[in-house]
């Protein structure tokens, strides 16, 4: 019982973290514009994702443009946007092997492949853990390298946007419930059982019945 509520745990850390990597994915919001020094022009600011930029104007409205190549993009963005990509769809996949070698599902009868399918799922869990936390501690990196450097001009510098802090989160999670599988999902060793068994069996006394 004990692992089965562990499993359960595990999915619904591995479905949170899940959303947080498509929020962080989808969501343009890496860098925003950091109104500090003499950019005290705060009509309107500028938001930054692995799509797209968009500007956001002080009555509301905002207006949003894709990259026009991927060749003119910077590498840390290249490669979050495939380290991201990987995570969700190594998330989506490490959750259905989960499912499957539940032990408060049916799919898979035998028990001894169970925690070896569980123990693949939490090593799924991990490594999407680890593809979140990498691009985006990257360009957290570049971030504060750029804000702290005195020859990037103050309009041009930016601050950690809300998606910096989601993918952490989600990465945490993910690593969460992977760690929590690798650890519990062990094989079953129940052959003492068995031997003491037919051990019993065969030094029992034989009986004559009329």
């Amino acid at each position: 019982m004990g692992s089965v509520g562990v499993q359960i745990v595990c999915v619904a850390l591995g479905v949170l973290g899940l959303i947080g990597a498509i929020v962080c994915c989808a969501v343009p919001r890496w860098k925003v514009s950091s109104f500090t020094g003499s950019n005290i022009v705060t009509a309107q600011s500028a938001q930054e994702g692995l799509w797209m930029e968009c500007v956001v104007q002080s009555t509301g409205q905002q207006q949003c443009k894709n990259y026009d190549s991927l060749l003119v993009l910077s590498s840390d963005l290249q490669a979050a946007r495939a380290m991201t990509i990987i995570s969700c769809m190594l998330s989506c996949l490490s959750l259905l092997i989960l499912f499957c070698g539940a032990d408060f599902t049916t799919c898979i009868e035998n028990e001894d492949a169970k925690p070896k399918i569980s123990l693949v799922a939490g090593v799924g869990l991990l490594l999407a853990g680890l593809l979140v936390i990498i691009p985006v501690s990257w360009s957290a990196h570049i971030v504060v390298r750029e804000f702290n450097n005195p020859l990037v001009p103050a309009s041009q510098k930016r601050e950690l946007g809300a998606c910096i802090f989601v993918g952490w989160g989600a990465g945490v999670l993910l690593l969460l419930g992977g760690g929590l599988l690798c650890c519990f999902s062990r094989p079953k060793s129940g052959s003492g059982g068995t031997a003491k068994y037919y051990s019993n069996s065969a030094s029992a006394p034989n009986k004559n019945y009329v």
